[in-house]
């Protein structure tokens, strides 16, 4: 019994049958125009449109992958420029703690060239009591750089206090403020004395202490420098105090008092200068500071 043998085409005769097919369609469509040419418009009626809107497709895909990139790359250069503001701003931060240091600096040789004739060392505060006022801190020299108790501190302008207490690498300050704290003091021009006396609640509310035991004959005016006196136990003199103000008579008709405002700025103290000298007193003389 004979099997019927199946028909198939083989790759080459398929490609040789699509040839041909091609070829005749190409061949109406040139010799039949006006017969195709409806299949043609109802082609490109359909076509066209979607080409069109595949087009409108790829090239939304296209903005939207071109966003996605321009939005990371705005993400990386804003991360950069926020790292470089904050780069500046450390930067900046330096150069204002610089300059301001360069300006204590400044102002501390100025001070020191004021009292030229007194020998003296440079220090740095490190520590200071509680609140926004100095009336007393530490400094961080001490008994090994040749500090020694009773020594007079300058900042600013002019005196800021006297040394009380020294260990090896640090000693510490009272101020002119502290309401422990007498200086003997007189007027730099008319030469009437009188003590300045600490008085912080003073200090803080008006930024003046107390000036008292002026005489009653002096002399002293509203305005006019005070400086610490001769006379003095522990202070060496001519040492800038501050400008004296409300000068009045005491209720005992006897004496003078006033205030003053110092010529240190008791709320901004970072840099001292200690005059490595000691008041010499002489040998029986009553003690006063």
């Amino acid at each position: 019994m004979k099997h019927r043998r199946n028909f198939e085409f083989s790759p080459k005769m398929l490609l040789i049958l699509l040839t041909v097919i091609c070829m005749l369609l190409v061949s109406v469509s040139v010799i039949f125009k006006d017969v195709t040419r409806p299949f043609t418009n109802i082609a490109a009626a359909v076509v066209i449109p979607m080409q069109d809107g595949i087009n409108s497709v790829g090239v939304w895909v296209s903005d939207r992958f071109s966003s996605m990139q321009s939005m990371e790359e705005l993400r990386e250069e804003n991360e950069q420029l926020r790292q470089q503001v904050a780069d500046l701003t450390e930067q900046n931060a330096g150069l204002a703690s610089d300059q301001q240091e360069l300006n204590d600096l400044r102002n501390l040789f100025s001070l020191s060239q004021q009292y030229a004739s007194y020998t003296k060392i440079g220090a740095r505060v490190i520590s200071s009591g509680s609140g926004n006022w100095y009336e007393n801190f530490i400094i961080n020299k001490g008994a090994d750089d040749g500090i020694a108790v009773n020594m007079n501190v300058l900042a600013g302008e002019g005196l800021v206090g006297i040394v009380t207490e020294v260990g090896g690498n640090y000693a510490k300050v009272q101020t002119i403020i502290s309401d422990d704290s007498n200086v003997s003091a007189m007027s730099a021009t008319t030469a009437d004395t009188c003590v300045v006396r600490g008085n912080s609640e003073s200090a803080r509310r008006d930024g003046v202490i107390d000036v008292t035991y002026i005489s009653k004959d002096a002399t002293m005016v509203d305005g006019q420098e005070l400086v610490t006196s001769n006379i003095s136990s522990k202070y060496l003199p001519g040492l800038r105090i501050g400008t004296v103000s409300g000068i009045e008579m005491d209720s005992s008709n006897l004496t003078k008092s006033a205030v003053i405002t110092p010529v240190a700025d008791f709320q901004h103290i970072d840099e001292v200068l200690v005059i490595t000298q000691l008041k010499e007193v002489p040998a029986g003389s009553e003690s006063a500071d």
